[in-house]
């Protein structure tokens, strides 16, 4: 095995996993609607997740280890993305700040704060800062 399929390996194990993660936090509350399971397809796209993968995570979300990212930056960096993703969702509508907040509860963040995170954001996101600035002002905002 080359390196090359090592580092493709853990990539997917790793992309898989976040996956996996999500759907947990849909189906905390026992159902995905169709707007989560919209929200699941388009994520499974972003995170190169087969179409194969994408049923077999469904069915059997729970196998998967939930592993939160332990570096604050990566945190920030898979909450930016669902921010966007969840920001250009705009069949969620008043359904978006609570589906980003239990994602941002999936990654980590403490339910102390993630409202005023995941408000943030948004914010942000609307603004249209990039990924560099958002982690910044994210950093920044509790100072």
């Amino acid at each position: 095995m080359s390196i090359l399929d090592l580092f493709d390996s853990g990539f997917r194990k790793r992309n898989q996993s976040h996956f996996a993660a999500i759907v947990r936090v849909a189906m905390s509350d026992g159902i995905i609607t169709e707007e989560e399971r919209a929200f699941l397809h388009r994520l499974a796209a972003k995170l190169h997740i087969s179409e194969a993968d994408y049923k077999k995570i469904l069915k059997d979300y729970k196998s998967h280890e939930i592993n939160p990212p332990t570096s604050y930056d990566v945190r920030l960096e898979r909450l930016y993305d669902l921010a966007r993703m969840v920001y250009a969702d705009h069949n969620l509508g008043e359904k978006q700040t609570a589906l980003l907040e239990r994602l941002g509860i999936g990654l980590g963040f403490s339910t102390g704060n993630v409202g005023y995170v995941v408000d943030k954001a948004l914010k942000l996101v609307h603004a249209g800062v990039d990924r560099d600035n958002f982690i910044d002002e994210i950093k920044k905002m509790n100072r």
